[in-house]
């Protein structure tokens, strides 16, 4: 991908100052921009932010358009090591989101970096895996093969649905005699139009049980991903986009880059609520349409015993273990107020939850269920635990 022409300095102002990753405040940034016009490149995530299972989100084609042209530059960053750069890139491309293999980056990539920061030139790597996984290995430079007898010096391990036991008995008997053991992602499930069917984590376990030991991943939460993400794109502002929070906000904060979470895939205002410090975005949206949009900083301040939070004409209190939420009369409301309403409740239970007393109890009134319950939030009234 080829940076923008135009003066980097003009078009993507230094971020706001960051909490570093370890003491992470209770606060969303604010962007007096729209956040496309802010940072320079976008490191997307792929399911649940582009689409659902076999199906596209529907606003973000639309919106990524918009975002490149505000100078946004787009990358799509996958934990998934069985499809390969070109393969997704095509499936992006039927769904109407314009990419080419060069803008895609694998955790595939992120495990062959990993090998090839630790092993010497043509060493011997066990892959079990897709040949997508084995095609980025021999790419470093390393040698593939497929089996325990050669003495290995690494084995690495991606997901791939037609894994054998034969497959991963060869690759504890290499682990145990040794061999550093990468693995593309530790994600336990993966989705489908059935539900929830093992991923990567849960073929990860068979050779731990086997073998005695834990693999290096490379994936995100992990550093390498976000790594191998940065270095391809030459990213100077990224911002990481994504729906988890225990892989791309938690993986975000282990780079030192900015995230902004979406609210179209896995991660709802109830998981929301009780984020822990490192895996809290810095922004917070319905969908992609939030690259486009400025963004109110969301700061609490002490009430009393508690914390109150405003922000576009929502108040949120956190006092005594209950979090209330209703309409404040100190500003306008925006368009799209129930994410506002979302992002007062979450900052003030974040306060909370950070001076010593977490939120047990939600409370919402008519207004702020209503506002609330188009953001998959049914389950807010009533006792948290």
């Amino acid at each position: 991908m080829t940076p923008p022409s135009l003066d980097s300095t003009q078009l993507y102002p230094p971020e706001p100052p960051r909490a570093p990753p370890t003491t992470r405040s209770a606060r969303l940034l604010g962007c007096p921009q729209p956040l496309a016009a802010a940072y320079d490149v976008a490191l997307l995530d792929l399911d649940g932010v582009l689409y659902l299972g076999p199906d596209p989100v529907p606003t973000a084609a639309d919106a990524l358009a918009a975002a490149r042209g505000l100078g946004m530059r787009l990358a799509y960053v996958t934990n998934n090591a069985s499809r390969s750069p070109a393969q997704v890139a095509e499936r992006l491309c039927n769904q109407g989101v314009p990419a080419q293999a060069a803008d895609v980056v694998t955790s595939a990539q992120a495990a062959a970096r990993v090998l090839h920061e630790r092993l010497p030139p043509g060493a011997a790597v066990l892959v079990v895996g897709t040949d997508a996984l084995r095609r980025e290995v021999a790419a470093v430079g390393l040698s593939v093969v497929g089996s325990a007898d050669p003495q290995p010096a690494a084995v690495v391990q991606g997901y791939d649905p037609a894994t054998t036991y034969a497959a991963l008995a060869e690759a504890t008997v290499a682990v145990r005699r040794g061999a550093l053991w990468v693995g593309s992602n530790a994600d336990p499930t993966v989705p489908s139009p059935r539900g929830l069917l093992p991923g990567n984590g849960a073929l990860i376990a068979v050779v731990a049980t086997g073998s005695g030991r834990q693999p290096v991943i490379a994936g995100k939460p992990e550093v390498a991903l976000h790594a191998e993400s940065v270095d391809r794109t030459g990213a100077q502002h990224p911002l990481v986009v994504g729906d988890r929070l225990d892989t791309d906000i938690r993986g975000a904060v282990r780079g030192g880059s900015a995230s902004l979470l979406v609210l179209t895939g896995v991660t709802g205002p109830a998981e929301l609520l009780s984020a822990h410090p490192v895996e809290r975005p810095d922004y917070l949206a319905r969908d992609l349409t939030g690259l486009l949009a400025a963004h109110l900083a969301v700061e609490p301040t002490r009430a009393g015993a508690g914390w109150r939070v405003e922000c576009g004409g929502w108040e949120a209190l956190a006092e005594d273990g209950v979090l209330s939420l209703r309409r404040s009369g100190s500003a306008q409301e925006r368009p799209d107020g129930s994410v506002d309403a979302l992002r007062v409740v979450c900052v003030a239970a974040w306060a909370a939850a950070d001076a010593g007393a977490p939120v047990h109890r939600v409370e919402l009134d008519a207004t702020g269920a209503q506002a609330l319950s188009g953001l998959g939030a049914p389950a807010f009234p009533g006792n948290l635990g």
